[in-house]
Formats: C-alpha cells, sequence, structure tokens
C-alpha cells in the first residue's frame, strides 16, 4: 500500500513541477505557490483516500470498486 502512495504522490509532484513551469509566466521564473498549491491538493485527497480505505478495512467492509 505504501507503495502505491509513493508512486502516487510521486506522479502528482511530477506533474505539479511541469503545471509550474509551463505557467511561470513570461518572467520565466517557476510559480511555486501554483505547484506547491497542486501538490498539496493532490497530498490531502490521497491521506483522504487512505484513511477511507484503513476504516472500511478495520469495519470489515470491502469497495466492490
Amino acid at each position: 500500500m505504501t507503495k502505491k502512495l509513493v508512486l502516487s504522490l510521486s506522479f502528482f509532484a511530477a506533474l505539479s513541477i511541469a503545471v509550474g513551469f509551463l505557467l511561470s509566466g513570461a518572467d520565466r521564473t517557476f510559480d511555486w505557490r501554483l505547484a506547491g498549491g497542486l501538490f498539496a491538493v493532490a497530498l490531502v485527497g490521497e491521506l483522504t483516500r487512505l484513511k477511507i480505505r484503513r476504516g472500511r478495512a478495520r469495519s470489515g467492509q470491502s469497495s466492490k470498486i
């Protein structure tokens, strides 16, 4: 499970860095606020997903997805 989490967060980190470079503007400096904000949203989403899965595992529910 942690392997999947690391892979997912690595993908979102690379994606947010790419978006930060692409939307940096005319001065060509890296947009840290945009990239950091995107990564923060991805991090919160992944941690929420992990928490939901652990809660379901403890209660014995299974997701049929």
